[in-house]
């Protein structure tokens, strides 16, 4: 039988972990990326140096696959239309991706199938906030992510001293939430429409960006069911092939609402790669070469994911910080091998333990940030 090739745009940390599940699965993984440094780069059986919404780089990547899946949404959708029109798969198809990639058009999305979002509204100038109660939730519709194109405004003070950016972005404001905490859930649907889900996980974010991940989060069964119900319902509703990350807000009322969807691995989803029988990688390819999905069950009764964030402008490798996280009993390191700045994901550390209390997980990620961060 044929080697199935899989061709991913995008050839940052998501495809190099895909990378190292394609070939224990004897998939054939080319990437579309911009840069030779990139970390999908060293692992990949091919390479197209091209920028993500180049859709001649992609026509490229076509010729070298049999299909094509995504690592991100920085894609020019309209471009890649025509040459799905020439016969190119892509999984998610594009119908999955066009309601999702716009906030505020996913939004709607999300509220026409009757999915639980926070109030939020389309606005085309910054003095219609004017009517608005502080604090503000303001979101770039287009390329946000790790933080990036997310503003929460408290004061009107601190609207005007951003005005010059935000005047820069075409913005969607949502109602503010006074969360309890955050929970995510990595789901996948095959081309048969078979639908797997991970544990329901418990996620901290500073600034918009993940910073640990409890699994599994300590949740009652109203809120395990009403969460995996989302997920089965948002990827029934779009037909949809291959794994979706989904970010969900706990509202003290016990209310679960949807944060975002991302159509793509996730990075609530790393501690798959270590701690779950089938990582979100494995699965991503399972699911768009048509293969069986394999089982989401956890190894162990728990599992902590620590991101490895920039603190600094730096060239430096960490290489005596990570040995010191590596020789934690348990501790699973992955190293992106990426240049460091303030926020940036440089790694992460996955630690399998025997129990599932939330307290003595979220000590331990504690540990690891001290070690890390050195404070």
């Amino acid at each position: 039988m044929m080697q199935t090739r899989v061709g991913v745009i995008g050839g940052g940390q998501l495809a190099w972990m895909m990378a190292q599940e394609a070939k224990k699965l004897g998939i054939s993984l080319i990437v579309q990326t911009p840069h030779p440094d990139d970390p999908a780069v060293a692992l990949a059986d091919g390479v197209v140096f091209a920028e993500i919404a180049d859709v001649e780089g992609t026509k490229k990547l076509a010729q070298h696959c049999d299909l094509i899946t995504f690592e991100n949404e920085f894609v020019n959708l309209d471009a890649l239309e025509e040459l799905a029109a020439t016969g190119v798969k892509f999984y998610p198809s594009l119908a999955n991706l066009r309601p999702l990639l716009d906030k505020y058009e996913q939004r709607c999305y999300l509220r026409s199938l009757g999915l639980p979002v926070p109030d939020f509204w389309a606005i085309d100038n910054l003095s219609q906030l004017e009517n608005y109660p502080f604090p503000l939730v303001l979101k770039a519709r287009r390329h946000g992510y790790d933080g990036q194109g997310t503003f929460i405004i408290r004061t009107p003070e601190e609207l005007n001293a951003k005005k010059p950016q935000l005047e820069r972005l075409d913005l969607m404001l949502e109602a503010y939430i006074p969360y309890e905490r955050e929970l995510a859930i990595v789901a996948a649907r095959g081309l048969t429409g078979e639908i797997v889900t991970y544990p329901v996980v418990e996620t901290y974010q500073e600034e918009q960006v993940c910073h640990w991940v409890i699994a599994p989060a300590a949740l009652n069964q109203s809120l395990q069911a009403q969460t995996e119900s989302i997920a089965h319902h948002l990827l029934s509703s779009l037909s949809a092939v291959g794994v979706f990350g989904m970010e969900l807000f706990v509202t003290p009322q016990g209310e679960v609402l949807i944060n975002e969807i991302a159509p793509r691995t996730h990075n609530s989803g790393h501690y798959s790669l270590s701690a779950c029988l089938t990582s979100q990688f494995s699965l991503q390819l399972q699911a768009v070469a048509n293969l069986p999905l394999g089982a989401t069950d956890l190894k162990s009764a728990g599992a902590v994911m620590v991101n490895l964030l920039g603190f600094e402008d730096s060239d430096g490798d960490y290489a005596e910080k990570r040995a010191v996280l590596a020789a934690i009993p348990g501790a699973h390191l992955f190293w992106y091998g990426k240049k460091s700045r303030p926020s940036r994901k440089l790694g992460h550390v996955t630690l399998l333990r025997d129990t599932s209390d939330r307290s003595e997980l979220l000590a331990l990620a504690k540990q690891i940030e001290k070690l890390w961060y050195g404070c």
